[in-house]
């Protein structure tokens, strides 16, 4: 996310992604990351930019089954699902099966159904040094405050990852 908490800009863009140039080669702790994944669950609209923006000649996440929550008839391909399953009810038929982490990859709406739902185990932030100003917050307002202890830091190319587990 952005400095200043935002995830896409105003009009749904993500080229401020990336880091201040300092290190562009250096990768962080993405490969670690996304090594411990198995499972990605995403909604439409991040989906649908995946594959015309950002990586539209291969799937980004070869090699992890993908579930894509929608309600437009989508077909399935090997590994990626088009599903309207509430959100927990996705995550704890997966969760059931013997396999590596899920990663919520977006967009913020679903990130925020799963913190309201108490389903994150983790939070993986990567803050971008940049301020955008305006756009599409991650985090929405919520009736009661959640408390997170602090398992992790790492820094490249600008940007600080942040690590974090709820004490509840």
């Amino acid at each position: 996310m952005s400095l200043d908490g935002y995830v896409a800009d105003k009009v749904g863009g993500v080229a401020w992604l990336g880091g201040d140039g300092s290190d562009a080669e250096n990768f962080g702790s993405y490969p670690s990351f996304i090594s411990g994944i198995d499972t990605v669950i995403l909604g439409y609209t991040t989906y649908h930019q995946i594959v015309t923006e950002l990586s539209p000649d291969q799937w980004a996440y070869e090699g992890m089954q993908s579930y894509v929550l929608t309600h437009k008839s989508c077909t399935d391909t090997e590994e990626i699902a088009f599903t309207d399953k509430p959100i927990a009810q996705l995550i704890a038929e997966r969760k059931a099966v013997d396999g590596k982490d899920i990663w919520i990859c977006g967009g913020a709406s679903i990130v925020n159904q799963c913190i309201q739902a108490n389903l994150v185990d983790e939070y993986t932030i990567s803050i971008i040094p940049t301020i955008l100003g305006n756009g599409i917050k991650l985090f929405q307002q919520f009736d009661t405050a959640q408390t997170l202890r602090l398992k992790s830091t790492a820094s490249y190319n600008g940007i600080v990852d942040l690590v974090y587990e709820p004490t509840t």
